[in-house]
């Protein structure tokens, strides 16, 4: 496999933004032919599209993108001569590709029926997964693209922003996660798989530990659309997949709305009642 392609799977992966420069067109003597790529990372460039003076332009620009937000594509025209201190002579034409990854980041703690029916789901949409759980046997040998397996993550290392999504095999689990991601000084938003005796349950733990009215308010239980009432593992997934898109299509629109209670979304008013 070429470098470039090992690259592009590798920084997916590991959710890293990269340029992908492709010639388009080369024309006269240049030191790479036609349809040669390389990927330049933040850090790293992989492949290679000739070296010398060319590569190094090409380098600042895919970084000067990285670092803006335009998402391209864009093209770029290149003579080899006296502009850009080569001795070829000849001209090139070059793509310049941002790739980046998907905003939405979830931890899914809980690999139970729900959570390997959520995972098969999330496999098709614009999101990144961690998916945790202690019992390494419960996760399916075969995992979406998007997807890494883990047997613990910290809640309190996980990412601003992160969407979590509780349903482990253990109501004190649950519980735990929960009240740690509420510790956290930011807005994460936390959401719990159950009923609204489940929530009202854990609103008065929560409570007989100190956390006040505003921190509770950030819990969502139950998880999902209103209005679907089958219990079927594949149906309960479609319904949170849903209000997980329609929270990232919100925000999208509303950057000042990141962090804010998701329930505000399911009141006409705008505010939560």
């Amino acid at each position: 496999m070429a470098d470039w392609l090992d690259a592009l799977a590798r920084l997916d992966r590991d959710g890293e933004a990269a340029v992908m420069v492709t010639v388009l067109e080369a024309r006269g003597s240049t030191p790479r032919e036609a349809g040669c790529k390389m990927v330049v990372g933040a850090d790293a460039v992989f492949g290679t599209i000739g070296g010398g003076s060319l590569e190094y332009r090409c380098t600042a620009e895919a970084r000067g993108l990285l670092a803006g937000s335009d998402a391209g594509p864009v093209v770029r025209a290149f003579p080899l001569g006296p502009a850009l201190g080569q001795c070829c002579g000849g001209h090139v034409s070059v793509l310049f590709e941002p790739i980046r990854p998907a905003a939405m980041r979830i931890a899914l703690f809980g690999a139970g029926h729900v959570g390997r029916a959520l995972v098969r789901v999330l496999g098709d949409l614009p999101c990144r997964v961690s998916w945790i759980d202690p019992r390494p046997a419960v996760f399916p040998s075969v995992l979406p693209a998007n997807t890494r397996c883990f047997a613990h993550v910290d809640v309190a290392d996980l990412p601003a922003g992160t969407r979590l999504l509780v349903m482990t095999h253990d109501h004190q689990r649950d519980f735990d996660i929960v009240s740690a991601a509420l510790a956290r000084g930011d807005a994460i938003d936390v959401g719990l798989i159950g009923s609204a005796t489940k929530r009202a349950r854990f609103a008065g733990r929560l409570r007989r530990l100190g956390f006040d009215d505003v921190a509770i308010g950030r819990l969502r239980c139950p998880i999902g659309i209103p209005g679907i009432g089958s219990k079927l593992p594949a149906a309960i997934a479609v319904s949170i997949a849903a209000e997980l898109l329609r929270e990232a299509d919100r925000v999208a629109r509303e950057p000042a709305a990141v962090g804010a209670c998701l329930d505000c979304a399911r009141h006409p008013e705008g505010v939560c009642a």
